[in-house]
């Protein structure tokens, strides 16, 4: 077994990756040892943050954040709490942030989401995940090609938009499939179930439960944040959760529409049932002549009329007839009255 598949893709601290952000806004790369060295050293008024991204899975990653990174006890309890609430609340010293998002091969078969903990400092960001995530290597992807980075919470405020962005494209292929369901409900060759469009819709709530953020803590925050939080971060705060909502109401609608398809496809499946019962009540209904007169003169006793008459099978041919056009000027009838 390799080293990297024992540490699950990280060090042997647990960290996946590390930047370094300074004067001139340009993220370099850092590994653990340089991150352990810098931290002590690290002069508080500078201009600079640290950005530092651990994978839960390997063991030795909360020793290493407890040693040298200093989290606190909300962050501790958090990464081990049952509840996966999205929030973003204020700890001890930093913004605790917990974050649902999905998966990196997610689809909307599957519908695979996890967890990622965030500690939001002015001097550092501590990011950790189990599996992961799409958003996160969106935002390393962006560090990675140089996007200029402000503040350590303008990087929480980039993640929030990459998410709604993989928000977006999901709501994006789940309206391409309904649009498809759609047209070929009005074409009239409607061959998707109403159990898949459910399995979509519970996709789309199960997505809009765990990834809406709270308001409550959201709204504490941006009435009282702390002290090195600057202006116009919180205004883009502010602004990427109204982002964010936005695509949040887009999948509201988009779930309402799948129910009235749901509904509309529960009416022609109705309407077809009850076409096809009907015919084979009328079927029922004309042939009901012929078999009353079959079953009386099919009974094997004497005094059955015109079994001696040399005319009498073409009599009683007559009398079905009779009988059986009977019924059906009746049913025209009361088809036209309707």
């Amino acid at each position: 077994m390799s080293t990297s598949a024992y540490n699950y893709g990280s060090d042997q601290s647990g960290l996946i990756w590390g930047f370094l952000f300074g004067h001139e806004r340009k993220a370099v790369a850092i590994d653990a040892d340089a991150a352990a060295a810098w931290l002590p050293q690290a002069d508080p008024a500078a201009d600079e943050f640290l950005w530092l991204h651990f994978n839960l899975s390997n063991t030795a990653s909360e020793k290493w954040m407890r040693d040298h990174a200093g989290i606190d006890e909300a962050f501790s309890q958090a990464l081990h709490d049952g509840s996966r609430s999205t929030r973003v609340e204020l700890g001890d010293s930093s913004l605790l942030a917990v974050v649902n998002d999905v998966l990196h091969d997610f689809s909307l078969d599957s519908a695979d989401i996890a967890t990622l903990w965030l500690q939001v400092s002015r001097r550092m960001v501590i990011s950790t995940r189990r599996t992961p995530l799409k958003s996160i290597e969106r935002l390393r992807q962006a560090v990675a090609s140089g996007d200029t980075i402000r503040s350590s919470l303008e990087l929480l405020i980039h993640l929030f938009r990459d998410q709604a962005d993989v928000l977006v494209n999901i709501v994006r292929q789940a309206t391409a499939r309904v649009d498809k369901v759609e047209d070929n409900l009005l074409a009239g060759r409607l061959t998707e179930r109403r159990a898949d469009l459910g399995a979509l819709r519970r996709v789309l709530v199960r997505l809009q439960r765990l990834l809406a953020p709270e308001p409550a803590a959201l709204f504490r925050l941006l009435q009282r944040p702390p002290s090195w939080m600057s202006e116009p971060d919180l205004q883009e705060l502010r602004q990427s959760t109204e982002e964010f909502s936005v695509v949040l109401n887009d999948m509201s609608s988009l779930q309402e529409r799948i129910k009235l398809l749901q509904e509309e496809i529960a009416a022609q499946v109705n309407e077809e049932n009850n076409r096809s019962l009907y015919v084979l009540t009328v079927v029922t209904v004309l042939a009901l002549p012929i078999n009353i007169i079959a079953g009386l003169l099919g009974m094997n006793v004497g005094g059955v009329p015109l079994a001696q008459d040399m005319h009498g099978f073409w009599i009683v041919v007559a009398i079905v007839v009779t009988f059986t056009l009977a019924v059906v000027g009746l049913l025209v009838h009361r088809q036209k009255r309707d």
